[in-house]
């Protein structure tokens, strides 16, 4: 692809022109650069042409590759295996750097990196050493009966979900009765019309999903059919969604609109816990005894921290 007599130095960008292996052709001029094994990514022999952008500019440089013998596109992922296989990289590493070509915010970015420079590596290889101790240990006890013991909370779980909430995203779905404000609260959070805002009851059938940033954070922020007895099976479906989405959400915000009275459905109360934060919507078309004891109803099966009223 250069000529012959261009001497290409290794590990340095070379100022070539890129030519066609047969008919000598210039198809670009760009940086070529390279990788002599073991001291590349995959660990073999690597040649990297830095060309321009254009569309006709990368399929001529690809079809005049595919006319030097032995030389194919490389199947999805075949990279990273062969680092993999060549002992470049290990599997928490691999996952790493999928992760971080993945990464939509900030702290998605940072605990990626971390992972694909062997974050993971020590740790791992500790939990293998104790492991290994706790079986050793085990057998120990069931071949001779003697009280090895055998260190408290090994087998303990730890329940932290950092790592997969940062990957995967705090889901966070807004519930509540038909005409609440649920979707005027997701347009509020996103700054956007992300749903539509009408005053007829059921108007959101179908689960509106918006991403947001927070702080670095990804959080998944969902708009869900309103909760409330139905014949109608567009509406019915919707509502099955919703609780479906609700019961596997991560934080629940539930709107409670108190202009028809302290009253809740026995359908959405079912559904409230201590992962709900609650929203009392238009405190003044109640009275203050009312409030009160609306209030004092949730607070009994949430956090008081947990419930506002606006």
């Amino acid at each position: 692809m250069t000529l012959r007599s261009e001497r290409i130095e290794p590990r340095k960008a070379n100022f070539r022109r890129i030519r066609h292996p047969i008919s000598g052709e210039t198809l670009d001029r760009g940086l070529v650069l390279w990788f002599p094994g073991p001291h590349s990514f995959t660990g073999e022999d690597s040649v990297e042409l830095q060309i321009h952008g254009g569309n006709a500019v990368i399929r001529g440089v690809l079809d005049a590759l595919k006319e030097i013998d032995d030389f194919r596109m490389a199947d999805q992922g075949e990279f990273a295996k062969r680092a993999f296989d060549n002992d470049k990289l290990d599997l928490t590493e691999l996952e790493g750097l999928a992760d971080l070509l993945n990464a939509e915010t900030e702290i998605q970015r940072k605990l990626a990196m971390q992972q694909a420079e062997g974050g993971l590596r020590v740790p791992y290889e500790n939990w293998r050493k104790e492991i290994i101790e706790c079986m050793a240990t085990t057998e120990a006890v069931i071949d001779f009966g003697e009280d090895e013991n055998i260190e408290d909370g090994v087998l303990d779980e730890d329940d932290s979900r950092v790592g997969e909430i940062v990957r995967s995203g705090v889901h966070v779905a807004i519930m509540g009765p038909p005409n609440a404000g649920k979707s005027t609260l997701l347009n509020k959070l996103t700054k956007r019309e992300a749903a539509i805002v009408s005053n007829i009851p059921g108007t959101t059938r179908d689960i509106v999903e918006v991403k947001l940033d927070l702080g670095g954070f990804p959080v998944i922020l969902c708009d869900t059919a309103g909760l409330r007895e139905s014949e109608d099976t567009i509406e019915m479906e919707g509502i099955k969604r919703a609780k479906n989405r609700i019961d596997n959400s991560d934080i629940k915000i539930c709107m409670l609109p108190l202009d028809n009275g302290a009253s809740i459905d026995p359908m959405i109360e079912q559904m409230i816990d201590n992962d709900t934060y609650v929203i009392l919507n238009k405190e003044d078309t109640i009275s203050h005894q009312e409030l009160s004891d609306i209030s004092k109803k949730i607070k009994k099966k949430v956090n008081a921290k947990k419930v506002w009223t606006v």
